[in-house]
């Protein structure tokens, strides 16, 4: 928490100043009650009053003073909001190692109900585009907030042969480049944007990863990369089994090469959650916001209770 107006919080000094004379004068009290000897006539003198009574009164109006003194400072709070505007490229793997069932019922399968979840969980305003990258990286529906239209992209997707991880990134900044293009004015700033690229095998055709992480630093775009499937993997190729473990250190250095995030799924509801954890960072964002509303509200109930108890055990305010 931090406070817009800290000045206005050296009325803590004061509130401090009151606390501590209260307990001075209470200590003057007992002296003064020590003094008299004849009890009878101090009775008389001074009737007994309810001291706990008392002091919860005051405690109470103490409290309101504390709490309305950090109210005036404007206290702000982070606070997790939606992003008003953001692009974002889900880079899907279609090469024909998505065919291996060491996730069930398939690697394709299970990354086709994920994503479909994936553009569920994305914020309204976002805009989503899907790439899908076999032999190339090809773009089959530009950022757009239609999310019926990705979906039934991500359902029709078929397996080809290669993995070209480069290419699809290099597809997803085209991608990105030519909406911001079109949809920013020229006194905007360009909405933020990020690609999601999901693979299971290694770079086998197309530019290098290194070459296309290089392009995404400089768009300032991070790439967040799922290494998905298994070590275990394998594929039934012409009569023969192929293993098609999940590659991890490729997709972990393009993710740390353009400040993206790098995740492994080996399952279908870790990719889920994968998606899960992803979306939430790319379609919210945190903000300072005002609550001194809050403390003032908070101060005005101690106030009032601090009043109602005082009406209620001696009649009268103060």
């Amino acid at each position: 928490m931090h406070f817009a107006s800290p000045l206005w919080l050296l009325l803590l000094i004061v509130v401090a100043a009151v606390g501590l004379a209260y307990l001075l004068l209470q200590l003057r009290r007992k002296r003064f009650v020590a003094r008299f000897s004849n009890t009878q006539l101090l009775a008389s003198v001074v009737p007994r009053r309810p001291g706990w009574r008392r002091h919860l009164t005051f405690a109470l109006l103490l409290i309101a003073l504390l709490v309305l003194s950090l109210g005036v400072a404007r206290p702000t709070a982070s606070v997790r909001v939606p992003q008003e505007k953001a692009t974002v490229m889900l880079a899907i793997d279609v090469s024909i190692s998505m065919e291996a069932t060491d996730v069930l019922p398939s690697r394709i399968a299970a990354a086709k109900t994920a994503a479909q979840q994936f553009a569920d969980l994305l914020p309204k305003r976002i805009n989503l585009g899907l790439v899908k990258f076999g032999r190339a990286g090809n773009v089959l529906v530009p950022p757009t907030l239609d999310r019926d239209a990705v979906k039934r992209a991500i359902a029709n997707l078929q397996l080809e042969q290669y993995t070209a991880i480069g290419e699809a990134v290099y597809a997803c900044l085209d991608a990105i480049t030519n909406f911001s293009n079109a949809t920013t004015a020229a006194n905007e700033k360009p909405a933020p944007a990020r690609i999601v690229l999901l693979s299971d095998g290694f770079n086998t055709v197309g530019r290098k990863v290194a070459d296309a992480a290089d392009a995404a630093k400089k768009a300032n775009t991070p790439v967040s990369t799922i290494a998905f499937g298994t070590d275990n993997g394998t594929v039934t190729l012409d009569g023969q089994t192929q293993a098609v473990p999940s590659d991890k250190a490729t997709l972990r250095g393009l993710a740390q090469a353009t400040g993206g995030s790098f995740h492994t799924a080996a399952s279908a509801s870790e990719l889920k959650s994968v998606y899960t954890d992803i979306g939430s960072q790319i379609g919210y964002t945190t903000q300072e916001r005002d609550i001194s509303w809050r403390f003032m509200l908070f101060g005005l109930l101690f106030a009032m209770a601090a009043g109602a108890v005082s009406l209620l055990w001696s009649g009268r305010l103060v």
